[in-house]
């Protein structure tokens, strides 16, 4: 379970620690911050798929995804005495991001690129893998500064590449089953964390059509393949608590999956009408929730499941339900909920025990609300 997510450097998160429990919920006001350490995780999760530097650079590249505000704020201008002003910088220009688990801890450090015929590419700088909850000398695993990535030896470091790309994570690049087995399932456990915040609900949405059916023990991240993903539940998963769901929503309904020459269609079945009715004939609510009871009931739940804003389109009287609906999801998989829907909140909060941190902005930067009274873990970042 990952206990501690750090960012620095990433557009409005200057420097933010946050600690993750089995479930934890992400709320404040708009504009404070929640959308981007949403997607600082999933950029974390892009370094296993050796896609972070061009996620980056789709964003904009460094210039636009940096920190705007100065490198530190005078004493002065925190008590609000004196007006923010740009200073000269001390350190290097830098975006962090990195996490700690119950057995390792990962860090990356992005920096400004020298390749000049790819402007909006950053390069990585640094990275690090280490044992444990905190980053020290002696727990280091694995290293990449600039091009040479090193793995801790029985004696000394041994060398694994001295030529990886600025482009590339050393978790893809150098990745050995054999020298780095630490580096192997480190990205395989980061690889299947999942994220959803796309589902999609609009008329032209793939739910709403037959889809061919092929076992789907994981919902697509737009919900495309929701009749596959349900036919699947049924069976090999908890049909039972498909039907629960579904109950627990839409008293007295039932969805079904139909089959026609391979194809598969999802119809619901409600009290008091003479037939089934399509996906195509749903509400955006109705369908927005039926393809959350998929993702939720997953019959091989990740390691982690990234959950933003998932009340969308859905009537706040549907808030407690898929309240309740995460709740069972998080007995298998550790749960992070973006949101800012109170009913929601307040379900996950009271029949759960969930941690909710409160985000703000002071002085344009995003902080933990009531910060000094949670018990946020000690972080260190790897020295470039």
């Amino acid at each position: 379970m990952l206990h501690t997510l750090a960012v620095s450097g990433y557009r409005s998160l200057r420097d933010l620690v946050v600690p993750l429990d089995r479930l934890t919920a992400v709320t404040g006001p708009n504009g404070a911050g929640k959308s981007n350490l949403y997607r600082a995780l999933r950029l974390l999760a892009d370094t296993a798929q050796g896609r972070v530097v061009a996620s980056l650079a789709r964003e904009g590249g460094l210039p636009s995804t940096l920190w705007a505000g100065p490198e530190a704020f005078a004493r002065a201008v925190q008590r609000g005495e004196h007006p923010v002003q740009g200073t000269a910088r001390k350190g290097p220009v830098r975006l962090q991001m990195g996490f700690a688990a119950e057995d390792y801890g990962y860090a990356i450090d992005l920096g400004l690129p020298t390749d000049a015929a790819f402007p909006f590419d950053p390069e990585i700088k640094h990275e690090v893998l280490w044992s444990g909850a905190m980053l020290r000398p002696s727990a280091v695993l694995a290293e990449r500064r600039g091009g040479l990535a090193q793995i801790a030896g029985d004696r000394d470091r041994v060398t694994l590449s001295q030529h990886v790309p600025a482009w590339d994570s050393m978790l893809t690049h150098c990745a050995d089953p054999r020298a780095a087995p630490e580096m192997i399932a480190l990205r395989e456990r980061i690889r299947a964390w999942r994220f959803y915040d796309q589902l999609r609900s609009d008329p032209d949405a793939g739910a709403r059509r037959p889809q061919v059916g092929t076992r789907t023990v994981a919902l697509g991240h737009d919900g495309s393949d929701l009749a596959a993903a349900l036919q699947t539940i049924r069976e090999i998963g908890d049909a039972q608590a498909l039907d629960a769901a579904v109950e627990d929503a839409f008293p007295g309904a039932a969805v079904e999956v139909t089959q026609a020459d391979g194809w598969f269609e999802v119809q619901l079945r409600q009290h008091g009408l003479l037939r089934a009715l399509k996906a195509a004939e749903w509400s955006d609510g109705t369908l927005r929730y039926i393809s959350w009871i998929a993702a939720l009931l997953t019959p091989r739940p990740p390691e982690l499941l990234v959950l933003n804003e998932p009340e969308t389109s859905l009537h706040p009287d549907l808030h407690p339900a898929l309240g309740r609906l995460v709740l069972q999801a998080a007995k298998s998989s550790q749960v992070i909920v973006v949101s800012h829907a109170p009913r929601l909140l307040a379900t996950l909060q009271e029949k759960g025990g969930c941690e909710v941190l409160r985000l703000e902005k002071r002085l344009g930067q995003t902080r933990l609300e009531n910060e000094d009274e949670l018990d946020v873990p000690g972080w260190k970042w790897p020295a470039r």
